[in-house]
């Protein structure tokens, strides 16, 4: 029986309107990005693709604040202090710190006391299957494990919204399929907001609820579609019907896109 009283849904904690983001001026400048609009619902897993240069690492980095945008306005609704963790491709971590201290380097910033810190540092390591390695350097480490460092520290200060800048791009095939099935059972787990951009269909679509397409640059969102994949899920979803068939309409839109920007 529906429930005559729904309750009203919650508002997003990521909103975007009207954002666009040009770099140089006058005659120079180079429009990269929208405009675009943008919800994303609290808990939501949210996945962007679109062609190299469409302005999806500017959206990206636009939400983490380390740039504004030239118009528009991108808001977190947040009562958390520090809101928004991110993870970049290039993993992010320094390579004269431990494991340990990597992962703790949040914390630290937020002047975390020292026993807390490394407790949580240590809880997070040992659900990435890295405790055995706290004393170790990046160097030390394998891609696949350096980037589980990297997802680590972002989620060990406990961010509202997790923000994923191609993470796993650099990684081959089968370790890439590994740490998506890690980060689907991380985020299905924490219910972390996440805004994560790919250029690889099958992962966006293995790990989100949304797929947003992007156009060549600049940018703006062109089409929405949701897997239809209930949660919990796992990496099974990879074999089924539905998963090839959302696989091949999200290429034949992207496709001219890529074409776009190919003959530009």
């Amino acid at each position: 029986m529906e429930d005559p009283h729904p309750s009203p849904p919650s508002p997003p904690k990521l909103r975007a309107r009207a954002v666009t983001r040009t770099f140089g001026r006058a005659a120079g400048a180079v429009h990269a990005l929208g405009p675009v609009d943008l919800d994303i619902a609290p808990g939501e897993f949210t996945c962007v693709v679109g062609p190299s240069g469409c302005g999806k690492s500017t959206l990206l980095r636009i939400g983490a604040g380390l740039l504004r945008p030239s118009s528009g306005e991108l808001s977190i609704r947040t009562s958390a202090r520090h809101p928004v963790a991110m993870i970049f491709q290039d993993y992010g971590i320094y390579d004269w710190k431990t494991v340990q201290a990597n992962v703790r380097f949040g914390l630290d910033i937020q002047k975390v006391p020292r026993r807390e810190a490394n407790a949580r540092a240590t809880r997070w390591l040992t659900r990435m299957g890295l405790a055995d390695f706290a004393d170790a350097y990046p160097a030390t480490l394998s891609g696949g494990m350096r980037q589980r460092v990297a997802i680590a520290r972002a989620l060990a200060v406990e961010p509202e919204i997790l923000l994923m800048d191609e993470p796993f791009a650099a990684l081959d095939a089968q370790l890439r399929t590994i740490l998506q099935d890690e980060l689907l059972a991380l985020t299905q787990t924490t219910e972390t907001t996440t805004l994560f951009i790919t250029h690889s269909l099958e992962e966006a679509i293995v790990l989100g609820d949304r797929v947003l397409v992007m156009s060549a640059g600049p940018g703006r969102f062109i089409a929405e579609q949701r897997p239809p994949f209930d949660r919990p899920r796992t990496g099974a979803v990879r074999s089924a019907p539905e998963f090839t068939a959302l696989k091949s309409e999200l290429w034949e839109l992207l496709r001219g896109e890529v074409g776009v920007r190919a003959a530009a």
